[in-house]
C-alpha cells in the first residue's frame, strides 16, 4: 500500500493502530478528506469522515445519503452514535492491488467531496444563513460561503 500511495503522490502517515495508514485526499468542495485504512490479515478496512450530524432536516439529509448508497460501489455511508457521517468499507486483503486502490480512492473522494455542498445546504442552512448575515453586517469576507450565495443572499 505504501508503494501505491507514493506512486499516486498521496499524502499519508502511519496511524495510531497497528496496520493503519492515514491518507489525506485533496478535495474540491471540502478542503480535504482524511481516510483511515487498516490492513488486517484478511481484510482492508477504510473509513473517512464526511460531515457532522446535521442541525436540521434530518430525514431529508439521511434519505439523500441512503439513496446515494445504492450507487456507491464497495463503500457505504454510515452514521456513528453522534450522528456524524462517514464513508466506510471492508474488502478481502487478497483483492487489494494498485487497480483496486485507485478505484477505492476515487469512489471515496467522490462520496466524501462531490455531495458535500448539497449536504451542507440540506443539514445546515439555518446556521449558514446566520453566518452569512453576520459577515455581511460586519463587512467580513464571504469567500467560503460563495457557493451558497444563491441560497443565502437575501438582497
Amino acid at each position: 500500500m505504501e508503494g501505491y500511495l507514493a506512486s499516486a503522490e498521496l499524502e499519508w502517515e502511519p496511524g495510531a493502530r497497528d496496520g493503519e495508514l492515514v491518507v489525506t485526499l485533496p478535495g474540491e468542495k471540502k478542503l480535504r478528506t482524511v481516510a483511515s485504512l487498516v490492513a488486517g490479515g484478511d481484510a482492508l478496512s477504510v473509513s473517512a469522515f464526511v460531515i457532522r450530524n446535521p442541525d436540521e432536516n434530518h430525514e431529508q439529509f439521511y434519505r439523500y445519503l441512503l439513496r446515494k448508497n445504492l450507487r456507491l460501489p464497495g463503500l457505504a455511508y454510515a452514521v456513528d452514535a453522534s450522528g456524524d457521517v462517514y464513508v466506510t468499507g471492508r474488502v478481502p486483503a487478497a483483492a487489494v492491488d494498485a487497480a483496486y486502490l485507485d478505484q477505492l480512492f476515487g469512489v471515496l473522494l467522490e462520496a466524501a467531496d462531490a455531495h458535500f455542498n448539497e449536504l451542507l445546504a440540506t443539514g445546515f442552512l439555518t446556521s449558514m444563513q446566520r453566518e452569512w448575515d453576520w459577515r455581511v453586517s460586519r463587512g467580513e469576507s464571504l469567500r467560503n460561503l460563495e457557493a451558497f450565495r444563491h441560497l443565502l443572499d437575501r438582497r
